[in-house]
Protein backbone atom coordinates (compact mmCIF):
# COMPACT_ATOMS: atom_id res chain seq x y z
CA UNK A 1 0.00 0.00 0.00
CA UNK A 2 1.18 3.38 -1.27
CA UNK A 3 0.53 6.66 1.15
CA UNK A 4 2.09 10.04 0.44
CA UNK A 5 2.34 12.43 3.61
CA UNK A 6 4.65 14.78 2.53
CA UNK A 7 4.30 18.63 3.50
CA UNK A 8 6.20 21.53 2.83
CA UNK A 9 8.44 23.13 6.36
CA UNK A 10 5.87 25.76 6.22
CA UNK A 11 3.15 23.82 6.86
CA UNK A 12 2.22 24.08 3.16
CA UNK A 13 1.99 20.94 0.88
CA UNK A 14 4.50 20.47 -1.92
CA UNK A 15 3.48 21.37 -5.48
CA UNK A 16 1.95 24.21 -5.87
CA UNK A 17 3.73 27.63 -6.95
CA UNK A 18 4.89 30.71 -4.89
CA UNK A 19 1.60 32.60 -6.81
CA UNK A 20 -0.97 29.93 -5.50
CA UNK A 21 0.50 29.99 -2.20
CA UNK A 22 -0.18 33.66 -1.92
CA UNK A 23 -3.76 33.76 -3.81
CA UNK A 24 -4.68 30.75 -1.43
CA UNK A 25 -2.93 31.78 1.68
CA UNK A 26 -2.95 35.05 2.98
CA UNK A 27 -4.52 36.93 0.13
CA UNK A 28 -7.98 35.09 0.63
CA UNK A 29 -9.56 34.70 -2.76
CA UNK A 30 -12.75 34.16 -1.25
CA UNK A 31 -12.82 37.75 0.58
CA UNK A 32 -12.69 38.96 -3.00
CA UNK A 33 -16.30 40.36 -4.30
CA UNK A 34 -16.18 38.99 -7.40
CA UNK A 35 -16.72 35.03 -5.94
CA UNK A 36 -19.31 36.26 -3.63
CA UNK A 37 -21.00 32.99 -1.30
CA UNK A 38 -17.35 31.75 -0.92
CA UNK A 39 -17.00 28.87 -3.68
CA UNK A 40 -14.31 30.71 -5.49
CA UNK A 41 -15.61 29.37 -8.81
CA UNK A 42 -16.65 30.94 -11.98
CA UNK A 43 -20.14 29.87 -11.77
CA UNK A 44 -22.71 27.89 -13.83
CA UNK A 45 -24.81 30.30 -15.27
CA UNK A 46 -27.53 28.07 -17.15
CA UNK A 47 -31.38 29.04 -15.85
CA UNK A 48 -30.26 32.15 -14.93
CA UNK A 49 -31.71 35.27 -16.56
CA UNK A 50 -28.87 37.34 -18.23
CA UNK A 51 -31.28 40.07 -19.63
CA UNK A 52 -31.07 41.77 -15.84
CA UNK A 53 -28.68 43.39 -13.61
CA UNK A 54 -27.57 40.06 -11.44
CA UNK A 55 -27.15 39.68 -7.54
CA UNK A 56 -24.92 38.46 -5.21
CA UNK A 57 -27.70 35.74 -4.75
CA UNK A 58 -27.55 35.02 -8.89
CA UNK A 59 -23.66 34.74 -8.03
CA UNK A 60 -23.73 32.84 -4.87
CA UNK A 61 -26.72 30.29 -6.90
CA UNK A 62 -24.18 29.77 -10.24
CA UNK A 63 -21.10 29.02 -7.65
CA UNK A 64 -23.23 26.05 -6.09
CA UNK A 65 -25.07 25.21 -9.48
CA UNK A 66 -21.41 24.77 -11.03
CA UNK A 67 -20.77 22.02 -8.03
CA UNK A 68 -23.91 20.36 -8.61
CA UNK A 69 -23.24 20.12 -12.45
CA UNK A 70 -20.03 18.17 -11.08
CA UNK A 71 -21.34 16.26 -8.17
CA UNK A 72 -24.22 14.79 -10.45
CA UNK A 73 -21.67 12.46 -12.15
CA UNK A 74 -20.51 10.88 -9.32
CA UNK A 75 -22.44 7.97 -7.29
CA UNK A 76 -24.23 8.74 -4.69
CA UNK A 77 -23.64 7.78 -1.63
CA UNK A 78 -19.63 7.36 -2.05
CA UNK A 79 -16.55 8.51 0.27
CA UNK A 80 -14.55 10.97 -1.79
CA UNK A 81 -12.00 13.38 -2.30
CA UNK A 82 -11.65 16.86 -3.68
CA UNK A 83 -8.52 18.56 -4.88
CA UNK A 84 -8.47 21.95 -4.21
CA UNK A 85 -11.34 22.42 -1.47
CA UNK A 86 -11.39 25.85 -0.71
CA UNK A 87 -13.51 27.16 1.80
CA UNK A 88 -15.12 23.57 1.73
CA UNK A 89 -18.50 24.70 1.07
CA UNK A 90 -19.28 21.94 -1.91
CA UNK A 91 -18.13 19.22 0.29
CA UNK A 92 -20.90 20.22 2.59
CA UNK A 93 -23.36 20.55 -0.55
CA UNK A 94 -22.11 16.92 -1.45
CA UNK A 95 -23.07 15.58 2.40
CA UNK A 96 -26.61 17.20 1.85
CA UNK A 97 -27.66 16.93 -1.33
CA UNK A 98 -26.33 14.40 -2.45
CA UNK A 99 -25.88 11.99 0.15
CA UNK A 100 -22.07 11.40 -0.21
CA UNK A 101 -21.21 8.29 2.84
CA UNK A 102 -17.83 11.04 3.22
CA UNK A 103 -16.06 13.57 2.04
CA UNK A 104 -12.54 14.61 2.65
CA UNK A 105 -11.17 17.82 1.53
CA UNK A 106 -7.52 18.55 0.37
CA UNK A 107 -6.18 22.03 -0.09
CA UNK A 108 -2.63 23.19 -0.05
CA UNK A 109 -2.28 25.69 2.02
CA UNK A 110 -3.07 25.81 6.01
CA UNK A 111 -4.67 29.15 6.10
CA UNK A 112 -6.72 28.14 3.40
CA UNK A 113 -8.18 24.57 5.51
CA UNK A 114 -8.66 26.67 8.58
CA UNK A 115 -10.94 28.73 6.56
CA UNK A 116 -12.26 25.29 5.62
CA UNK A 117 -12.56 24.38 9.05
CA UNK A 118 -14.33 27.79 10.48
CA UNK A 119 -16.75 27.75 7.13
CA UNK A 120 -18.32 24.29 8.13
CA UNK A 121 -17.91 24.04 11.83
CA UNK A 122 -21.13 23.28 12.08
CA UNK A 123 -21.04 19.97 10.28
CA UNK A 124 -17.98 19.12 11.60
CA UNK A 125 -19.12 19.40 15.29
CA UNK A 126 -22.52 17.57 13.96
CA UNK A 127 -21.08 14.49 12.46
CA UNK A 128 -16.93 15.14 12.24
CA UNK A 129 -16.70 11.26 10.70
CA UNK A 130 -18.30 12.46 7.54
CA UNK A 131 -16.33 15.97 6.57
CA UNK A 132 -12.54 16.70 7.26
CA UNK A 133 -9.70 18.98 5.98
CA UNK A 134 -6.36 18.18 5.07
CA UNK A 135 -3.22 19.54 3.65
CA UNK A 136 -1.97 18.07 0.61
CA UNK A 137 -1.25 18.82 -3.13
CA UNK A 138 -2.89 17.11 -6.57
CA UNK A 139 0.36 16.11 -7.16
CA UNK A 140 1.05 13.84 -4.32
CA UNK A 141 -2.55 12.77 -2.32
CA UNK A 142 -1.37 11.54 1.18
CA UNK A 143 -3.87 8.55 1.10
CA UNK A 144 -3.80 4.93 1.06
CA UNK A 145 -4.65 3.28 -2.44
CA UNK A 146 -8.20 3.06 -3.17
CA UNK A 147 -9.46 5.37 -0.42
CA UNK A 148 -12.35 6.33 -2.17
CA UNK A 149 -15.29 5.57 -4.58
CA UNK A 150 -15.03 9.22 -6.57
CA UNK A 151 -12.85 12.41 -7.06
CA UNK A 152 -13.79 15.48 -7.91
CA UNK A 153 -12.04 18.63 -8.45
CA UNK A 154 -13.73 22.14 -9.09
CA UNK A 155 -11.96 25.16 -10.86
CA UNK A 156 -8.71 23.92 -9.57
CA UNK A 157 -6.65 21.86 -11.94
CA UNK A 158 -5.60 25.37 -13.74
CA UNK A 159 -3.27 25.19 -10.93
CA UNK A 160 -1.89 21.90 -11.31
CA UNK A 161 1.90 21.88 -12.24
CA UNK A 162 1.73 18.05 -13.22
CA UNK A 163 -1.14 16.80 -14.87
CA UNK A 164 -0.02 13.54 -15.37
CA UNK A 165 1.01 13.32 -11.78
CA UNK A 166 -2.36 14.62 -10.76
CA UNK A 167 -3.90 11.57 -13.44
CA UNK A 168 -1.64 9.15 -11.38
CA UNK A 169 -2.30 10.20 -8.18
CA UNK A 170 -5.91 10.09 -9.20
CA UNK A 171 -5.95 6.86 -10.54
CA UNK A 172 -4.02 5.38 -7.36
CA UNK A 173 -6.51 6.61 -5.02
CA UNK A 174 -9.46 5.66 -6.65
CA UNK A 175 -10.97 2.13 -5.76
CA UNK A 176 -11.81 -0.10 -8.55
CA UNK A 177 -15.16 1.51 -10.12
CA UNK A 178 -14.32 4.41 -8.62
CA UNK A 179 -15.29 8.03 -10.63
CA UNK A 180 -13.65 11.12 -11.39
CA UNK A 181 -14.61 14.47 -12.29
CA UNK A 182 -13.12 17.10 -13.04
CA UNK A 183 -14.18 21.27 -14.23
CA UNK A 184 -11.77 23.74 -15.03
CA UNK A 185 -10.52 25.89 -18.07
CA UNK A 186 -8.30 24.71 -20.23
CA UNK A 187 -6.67 25.50 -23.95
CA UNK A 188 -9.18 23.83 -26.52
CA UNK A 189 -8.11 21.53 -29.28
CA UNK A 190 -6.60 23.78 -32.24
CA UNK A 191 -5.55 26.72 -29.69
CA UNK A 192 -2.06 26.95 -31.08
CA UNK A 193 -0.24 30.23 -29.73
CA UNK A 194 -3.15 30.30 -27.07
CA UNK A 195 -0.61 30.37 -24.08
CA UNK A 196 0.75 33.81 -25.13
CA UNK A 197 -1.94 35.08 -26.01
CA UNK A 198 -3.54 34.23 -22.68
CA UNK A 199 -0.63 35.84 -20.80
CA UNK A 200 -1.29 39.18 -22.58
CA UNK A 201 -4.68 39.44 -21.83
CA UNK A 202 -5.08 38.15 -18.54
CA UNK A 203 -2.71 38.56 -15.44
CA UNK A 204 -3.42 35.42 -13.58
CA UNK A 205 -1.67 33.62 -16.97
CA UNK A 206 0.83 36.01 -16.97
CA UNK A 207 2.44 35.67 -13.24
CA UNK A 208 1.77 32.23 -13.39
CA UNK A 209 -1.32 31.86 -10.86
CA UNK A 210 -2.80 29.92 -13.95
CA UNK A 211 -1.48 27.37 -16.26
CA UNK A 212 -2.29 27.37 -19.82
CA UNK A 213 -3.10 23.26 -19.42
CA UNK A 214 -4.56 21.64 -23.12
CA UNK A 215 -7.66 19.82 -22.51
CA UNK A 216 -5.95 17.01 -25.00
CA UNK A 217 -3.44 16.84 -22.11
CA UNK A 218 -5.47 15.82 -19.49
CA UNK A 219 -7.31 13.44 -21.55
CA UNK A 220 -3.81 11.81 -22.22
CA UNK A 221 -2.53 11.68 -18.57
CA UNK A 222 -5.88 9.97 -17.10
CA UNK A 223 -5.74 7.46 -19.49
CA UNK A 224 -2.10 6.92 -19.44
CA UNK A 225 -2.37 6.88 -15.87
CA UNK A 226 -4.86 3.33 -16.66
CA UNK A 227 -8.23 5.31 -16.22
CA UNK A 228 -11.33 4.59 -18.76
CA UNK A 229 -14.38 6.19 -20.15
CA UNK A 230 -12.69 9.46 -20.34
CA UNK A 231 -14.74 12.21 -21.42
CA UNK A 232 -14.82 16.16 -21.80
CA UNK A 233 -17.83 17.99 -22.41
CA UNK A 234 -17.63 22.09 -22.91
CA UNK A 235 -20.11 24.34 -21.10
CA UNK A 236 -18.41 27.24 -21.86
CA UNK A 237 -21.52 28.48 -22.91
CA UNK A 238 -22.90 28.21 -19.87
CA UNK A 239 -20.24 30.05 -18.01
CA UNK A 240 -18.21 33.05 -19.42
CA UNK A 241 -21.19 34.62 -20.52
CA UNK A 242 -22.95 34.83 -16.92
CA UNK A 243 -19.70 35.58 -14.90
CA UNK A 244 -18.84 38.15 -17.66
CA UNK A 245 -22.28 40.02 -16.98
CA UNK A 246 -22.08 39.59 -13.48
CA UNK A 247 -18.44 41.57 -13.54
CA UNK A 248 -20.03 43.98 -15.35
CA UNK A 249 -21.99 45.08 -12.37
CA UNK A 250 -18.99 44.52 -9.82
CA UNK A 251 -16.72 47.73 -8.60
CA UNK A 252 -13.51 45.69 -9.91
CA UNK A 253 -10.06 47.22 -8.80
CA UNK A 254 -9.02 45.76 -12.48
CA UNK A 255 -10.61 45.36 -15.45
CA UNK A 256 -8.30 42.37 -17.04
CA UNK A 257 -10.77 39.57 -15.71
CA UNK A 258 -13.68 40.75 -18.31
CA UNK A 259 -11.10 39.52 -21.16
CA UNK A 260 -12.24 35.37 -20.16
CA UNK A 261 -15.47 36.02 -21.82
CA UNK A 262 -13.40 37.45 -24.88
CA UNK A 263 -10.64 35.33 -24.64
CA UNK A 264 -13.40 32.18 -24.68
CA UNK A 265 -14.82 34.19 -28.09
CA UNK A 266 -11.60 34.26 -30.11
CA UNK A 267 -11.36 30.59 -29.30
CA UNK A 268 -8.38 30.74 -26.55
CA UNK A 269 -9.88 28.55 -23.68
CA UNK A 270 -13.12 26.93 -22.94
CA UNK A 271 -14.74 25.36 -19.71
CA UNK A 272 -15.16 21.30 -19.33
CA UNK A 273 -16.44 18.79 -17.41
CA UNK A 274 -13.81 16.01 -17.98
CA UNK A 275 -15.15 12.67 -16.14
CA UNK A 276 -13.44 9.11 -16.22
CA UNK A 277 -13.66 6.01 -14.41
CA UNK A 278 -11.14 3.38 -12.51
CA UNK A 279 -11.33 0.13 -14.49
CA UNK A 280 -12.76 -2.69 -12.28
CA UNK A 281 -16.23 -3.12 -10.93
CA UNK A 282 -15.20 -1.98 -7.57
CA UNK A 283 -16.01 -5.74 -6.20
Amino acid sequence: MTTHEDAGTDGTAPGASPRVQAVYGPEDLSSVPAFSGGFINFGYWEGIPLDRPLTAEDRVRSERALYRRVLRTLPGGSRAVEVGCGLGLGGTLALEEFGFESVTGMDIHPEQLERARRANARILARAPERLRFVPGAAERMPFPDGEFEALYTVEAAQHFADLAAFARESARVLRPGGQLAVTSFFLPDGADGAAEALAARLDSFADGLDLAHPLGTLLAALRDAGLTDVRAESIGAHVWPGFDHYLSGVDLPVTWPRNFLTAYHDGLLDYYVVTARHPGDGA
